[in-house]
């Protein structure tokens, strides 16, 4: 069994009977699906809630019955990776391109369980580029006013063409050397026109599962 799946199995064990469940986009969120629509199979009752068309058809591909997000105002946990985590469990997410639909779930969530390989975690986060959701329109400017942030901002793309989301919109990496205040950037991002939604996850998640080396598993609370 690799990491991934390692981890992802074991967060599905706080999942109950009952539960409203929120399902994450990603190779690692891909395990823990993978084993919901195990454990639907053998009887457990829940409803899930995907954060991407992508995880929507893996759902619906393993039979898990699902719900809109739009139906429901309350999720009782959410399973989902990050592309980087520090010590105090802030996340950097949207690598993946789902970061919108993503947040929009993790903040209903009354648990959120951010599943990873030990190799994401950070001192403090930076490593990894940060994806900002962006508006087509005028998203020059929205990356020069990005720039003046600190970052070295990069239009993501696929295929010669700028990687669309599920939502329509683009996404700008943002490449900054180190974010010692997540929440703080979070609002800075945010109060720039054109900007959707940020990859920063600040003080959203419940606790982080993750890998050892010796190929035990860590939780983090």
């Amino acid at each position: 069994m690799n990491a991934k799946q390692l981890v992802g199995e074991k967060a599905t064990e706080y999942i109950q009977d009952g539960m409203i469940v929120g399902l994450g986009t990603g190779s690692t969120a891909y395990w823990a699906i993978q084993k919901i629509g195990q454990l639907v199979k053998e009887g457990l009752k829940i409803k899930g809630v995907p954060t991407s068309k992508a995880t929507e058809q893996l759902a619906n591909e393993l039979n898990i019955p699902l719900l809109d997000v739009s139906e429901v105002r309350s999720i009782d946990v959410t399973i989902d990776g990050a592309d980087e985590f520090d010590p105090n469990k802030q996340l950097i997410k949207g690598g993946g391109g789902a970061l919108l639909r993503e947040k929009i779930v993790a903040r209903i969530s009354k648990v959120f369980i951010c599943i990873a390989d030990a190799n994401k975690s950070s001192e403090f986060l930076g490593s990894y580029p940060l994806p900002v959701e962006v508006t087509p329109f005028a998203y020059q400017i929205t990356a020069y006013q990005l720039e003046q942030l600190g970052c070295k901002p990069t239009l993501r793309m696929k295929d010669d063409k700028p990687y669309i989301t599920d939502n329509q919109n683009y996404i700008i990496d943002c490449k900054f050397e180190r974010i010692d205040n997540p929440s703080e950037l979070t609002v800075l991002l945010n109060q720039i026109p054109g900007v959707v939604e940020n990859g920063l996850f600040a003080n959203i998640a419940t606790k982080i599962i993750c890998n050892t080396e010796d190929g035990g598993i860590e939780v983090i609370e």
